[in-house]
């Protein structure tokens, strides 16, 4: 179990992007998760015919490290880390500031 998972809504730590809030939509292997709606950069694309690609300039949103993003608590309205916990047999992830289990 990681301690971010696509899915979960997260805060922007460093970058070009810093301080906005986006839902996590992939979580790469090496390390990296792509949210939605940040980290936009512009792609040049060839135009394809035959699978009806027009082509130009397309923007999309390009990968983050896992470091540079934090679990968004609404509770306290701020960042916050998460820990693991061991319930029932069930291992669940909670905000550290408050001890509340997160949603997911």
């Amino acid at each position: 179990m990681r301690k971010i998972q696509s899915g979960d809504e997260v805060i922007v730590l460093a970058g070009k992007s810093k301080g906005a809030k986006g839902k996590v939509v992939k979580v790469n292997k090496d390390q990296r998760v792509v949210v939605e709606g940040v980290n936009l950069v512009k792609k040049h694309t060839k135009p394809d015919p035959n699978r009806g690609i027009q082509g130009g300039i397309v923007e999309q949103e390009a990968p983050l490290h896992i470091s540079n993003v934090a679990i968004y608590n609404p509770k306290t309205e701020k960042a916050d880390r998460v820990g693991f916990r061991i319930d029932d047999g069930r291992k669940q992830r909670f905000y550290k500031s408050t001890g509340d289990l997160l949603d997911a």
